[in-house]
């Protein structure tokens, strides 16, 4: 018995073959893959969800300040003008503060977080009187979006006003004043 023991012992595989090692590998390599697709596809729906949570808090605040004032802020180059609001001086995105003496309205002006992209702000003239709507623009990354969708169009828009840019990659998403929708001049 023992030595039939010993003998079967030797005859046993102590490793794993090579086919069997590719197999694991292959699998791994499937399961990391799926993986890396899905945390990326979640990142660009993140970094969108900002984006629009971005558009809205300036939303927010620049109808505020359309209470105090009876107008928007003025726009230069595609930012917002008043940074603080008794000057000329344009907020720098990410960096400017936009209040009054009495009232902040961004404590801190946002900035779309990829380096190629970027908002773009207007004010607008309705009926011969300045500053009465705005239009806030951004580019969303993710193409199943609908909300990346200006006017029923979804894409990239070759349609937007005249100067309108989001980046390298255009402007597919907005937010504006009531009175006025994404695609006024």
């Amino acid at each position: 018995m023992g030595s039939d023991f010993r003998s079967n012992i030797k005859n046993l595989s102590l490793g794993f073959t090579l086919v069997e090692l590719l197999v694991v590998i292959a699998i791994l390599g499937i399961l990391a893959t799926i993986g890396l697709v899905t945390f990326s596809s979640s990142q660009m729906r993140g970094r969108d969800a900002q984006r629009k949570s971005d558009l809205k808090q300036i939303s927010s605040a620049l109808e505020i300040y359309y209470n105090d004032y009876g107008e928007y802020p003025g726009s230069l180059n595609g930012q917002i003008l008043g940074c603080p609001t008794t000057t000329a001086t344009a907020c720098t995105w990410g960096a400017g503060q936009m209040k009054d003496a009495n009232t902040v309205y961004l404590k801190t002006v946002p900035k779309d977080s990829s380096s190629t992209l970027g908002y773009y702000y207007r004010s607008l003239t309705i009926d011969g009187i300045s500053q009465q709507a705005f239009q806030i623009y951004a580019h969303l990354e993710n193409s199943q979006d609908t909300s990346a969708c200006i006017g029923g169009t979804c894409g990239t828009h070759t349609d937007l006003p005249a100067g309108v840019t989001c980046g390298s990659l255009g402007c597919n998403f907005a937010i504006t004043s009531p009175n006025v929708t994404p695609l006024t001049n």
